[in-house]
């Protein structure tokens, strides 16, 4: 994994052994790019890279590729989003020379949250290929210089291709091996479901070692910040594939209302510091949604910054 398949510094910070830290910032709901700033306002210099997010949980959002633009006028290196939802194949292998071309090296492919779940439930759904399926024709366009019909491309695009892992999805015992799928996709790194069962987390990650998959691809371990009690209920019982222990809940409780998302941060760096001693991973997502001005504070507490450079 020495050689660089693009000019992304994600991709030079995970090469060099660093511990990687990203970080993820959800486009506003129009047209108004001031959003956008001030999110990457608080994200510059303390993240990696960030992850702009695709018309996130099927609701209508500024295009990812443009607020990807707007990120990197702000000095972070963006990580495109695409989901495979709402566009066919053409639109794809489109918007990912499109992206490339306007310097964007970072890409997570991914299926996309079913639009029954947005604003718009009638709208139709495309899945023309899925993201298993988006890998392997981002890398055959990256390293073949082909598009998925077999036709020659003037350019390639230099992409570091990610995709996402959840290691809480049943069946748990399949969940290994479609980690072992998407790598052999051709995937560069992965980012996983936010995690709070470390316990299962570790277990995954064993299994994930003793194939050798870590040897194979990059592991972030995805970290998201609980704001209340009604949030960790919420994605308790309400979010399928997400897995919150009571214990967590039982924490934040504790904690008392005015102090429960102080709580949640302490969660969160405790987190970050146990990661880093895991064999197999080679850093973090966070997922601070709406919560971007909290970032530099918990990279702060979780002892990543600041952030190396490498050449």
């Amino acid at each position: 994994m020495a050689e660089y398949k693009s000019g992304s510094n994600l991709e030079k910070i995970l090469a060099a052994g660093a511990f990687a830290f990203t970080g993820e910032l959800g486009p506003p709901r129009g047209a108004d790019g001031d959003v956008v700033r001030k999110k990457a306002r608080h994200l510059s210099g303390v993240v990696d890279a960030v992850n702009i997010t695709d018309n996130q949980t099927a609701v209508v959002r500024m295009s990812s590729w443009a607020a990807s633009l707007i990120a990197a006028s702000e000095g972070l290196e963006p990580v495109y989003q695409m989901v495979c939802r709402d566009r066919n194949r053409l639109a794809m292998q489109a918007d990912v020379c499109g992206a490339a071309a306007l310097g964007i090296t970072n890409m997570l492919c991914l299926s996309g949250d079913h639009q029954r779940f947005g604003d718009h439930p009638g709208a139709k759904g495309v899945f023309d290929i899925d993201s298993m399926q988006l890998v392997r024709m981002v890398k055959t366009m990256r390293d073949e210089g082909r598009f998925l019909s077999g036709g020659e491309m003037n350019g390639r695009p230099k992409m570091f291709i990610g995709a996402a892992a959840n290691p809480f999805a049943e069946p748990l015992a399949w969940r290994v091996h479609r980690l072992a799928k998407k790598i052999a996709a051709g995937v560069d790194f992965i980012q996983t479901q936010s995690i709070y069962n470390m316990e299962r987390f570790a277990e995954w990650l064993r299994r994930a070692n003793d194939m050798g998959l870590t040897e194979k691809t990059y592991i972030l371990a995805g970290v998201t910040p609980m704001k209340s009690v009604a949030m960790a209920k919420y994605l308790q019982s309400r979010v399928p594939g997400m897995d919150v222990p009571d214990e967590v809940i039982k924490r934040l409780r504790s904690a008392g209302r005015k102090n429960v998302a102080e709580e949640g941060i302490r969660m969160a760096c405790e987190q970050i510091e146990r990661f880093k001693e895991m064999k197999g991973v080679a850093g973090v997502h966070l997922m601070a949604i709406e919560w971007e001005h909290r970032v530099p504070e918990i990279a702060q507490r979780a002892g990543l910054l600041p952030r190396p450079r490498v050449d």
